[in-house]
């Protein structure tokens, strides 16, 4: 009975999905997920790369039926998202849209699928192969933090619960294990060892990463451990200078925003692993998270977070909004001041405007690429003044958040003369500069000051091909 039901849920998303453009080529066709040999990066088998673009669609398990979860996968794909990050149980039990729960005999799953009942793990099932059918992967964050620091599961129902998990997903293409989740690794830490062993002992062939509190990252704790393949690290959501609110209340509140030393401090740590700011601040979210009184984070703030993180040398980004992360509809309370439905959201500029960086980013040589603020001449700006840099053999990137003027040395990368762009975040277009000599050179666009123009600045070799 459960082959056939499988089989009878496969068969439905094919067909309801059949009206929706679906991708010409899936990812998981270039082999599966892997990290590139310089390890500062993601890849597939056969060489591709993998620039990671997720969303943060946490409570789609429980909140979204099939319909509406085969629409918002669709939203996803068109706006470039290539990654969905969900929390597989809110709950010990957690309770789907169709009332189902996840456990209902606690952590023994023996008597999971029962006969004649579409249940909550056979949802979980057609949101992958949904999300399958779309080119997405689901970054599957087992259990949320909150619930282990809680006492809700001990080590050896984690290792119950991973056991069940591995075999169920083992043979998916599009899964990424998620230990943690909103949490401190050195919380639990035996429950989250015990999870994430048990998962790989099982299923050697998907990635695994941790999801850490806010303003903390994974490579703190975990980044010698050999289940976790990359780190990530969740910025928050505090604006400069903001005491309370999401975050580690002893980290320095004057550098809240400051994602791209999550970045350098990820990637100063050995061995080297890729990083990624896994939850920064959402669009339209309350600065500090917690008072909905308090200034929202608008497009322009999620703009700036993705391009410093990923200059700065992430292998990619996640975005998140405050309605879609919390899938908001009439009938639900509302947290953190969400006004919005979650379908409204999906038409939010940020949400559309990600997937610019992703295309801009697998425009040039992905693999040879580092940052380097030494391209940046002179003083460097601080907060929203800050240039960040990043570059290849024959190209250089400078991503300007506030319009200052700014001096670049275009002699760090190769070529005699230099063809210059200026590129707009906000919706992928570009603009010939001109032909410059091989010097340190002055660069400003015509724009307000501080006003959401940012732009990158592109650099090139002058024989170069890369913008035709």
């Amino acid at each position: 009975m459960k082959t056939f039901l499988r089989k009878l849920l496969f068969a439905a998303a094919s067909c309801l999905l059949a009206s929706t453009a679906c991708p010409t080529q899936l990812p998981w066709e270039n082999g599966k997920l892997k990290v590139s040999d310089n390890g500062r990066y993601l890849m597939h088998e056969n060489g591709t790369p993998f620039f990671w673009l997720g969303d943060t669609g946490w409570l789609m398990p429980e909140r979204l039926n099939r319909d509406e979860v085969s629409f918002y996968l669709e939203r996803c794909r068109q706006a470039g998202y290539n990654v969905v990050q969900v929390q597989t149980v809110n709950g010990v039990p957690a309770t789907n849209a169709y009332g189902q729960a996840s456990m209902p005999d606690g952590f023994d799953f023996s008597r999971i699928d029962r006969e004649g009942t579409y249940g909550y793990w056979d949802h979980m099932d057609y949101i992958v192969r949904a999300a399958e059918s779309k080119g997405i992967y689901i970054g599957m964050v087992c259990i949320w933090g909150g619930l282990v620091r809680s006492g809700f599961m001990n080590e050896e129902e984690a290792k119950q619960y991973g056991t069940f998990l591995a075999n169920r997903y083992k043979d998916c293409p599009n899964i990424v294990w998620i230990i943690g989740g909103d949490t401190r690794g050195d919380v639990k830490t035996e429950v989250w060892e015990a999870l994430a062993t048990s998962i790989r002992a099982i299923d050697k062939n998907h990635l695994m990463t941790f999801h850490p509190f806010g303003r903390t990252m994974s490579a703190t704790w975990f980044n010698d451990a050999p289940w976790l393949d990359f780190n990530m690290f969740q910025s928050g959501h505090r604006r400069y200078g903001q005491r309370k609110g999401d975050g580690d209340n002893l980290a320095d509140s004057n550098v809240a925003e400051d994602n791209w030393r999550y970045v350098e401090a990820s990637l100063a740590c050995r061995p080297l692993k890729p990083v990624l700011d896994a939850e920064p601040s959402y669009e339209d979210i309350p600065h500090g998270l917690h008072d909905p009184a308090q200034p929202r984070w608008t497009a322009n703030d999620v703009r700036r977070y993705a391009y410093w993180s990923v200059f700065a040398g992430s292998c990619g980004h996640t975005y998140g909004h405050n309605s879609i992360m919390q899938f908001y509809r009439p009938g639900y309370a509302p947290a953190y001041g969400a006004d919005k439905t979650w379908m409204e959201a999906l038409d939010a500029p940020g949400f559309n405007q990600m997937k610019y960086l992703k295309e801009l980013m697998l425009r040039f040589p992905y693999f040879e690429r580092v940052p380097d603020q030494s391209v940046i001449a002179g003083t460097n700006g601080e907060r929203y003044d800050r240039l960040i840099a990043t570059r290849g053999d024959d190209y250089l990137l400078v991503y300007n958040y506030s319009a200052r003027p700014m001096q670049i040395d275009l002699t760090r990368i190769k070529g005699n003369k230099k063809k210059a762009w200026w590129f707009r975040p906000t919706d992928g277009t570009t603009e010939y500069i001109g032909e410059f000599e091989n010097r340190v050179t002055d660069f400003q666009y015509d724009a307000p000051y501080m006003q959401g123009a940012d732009r990158v600045l592109i650099v090139t070799d002058a024989e170069a091909e890369y913008m035709k």
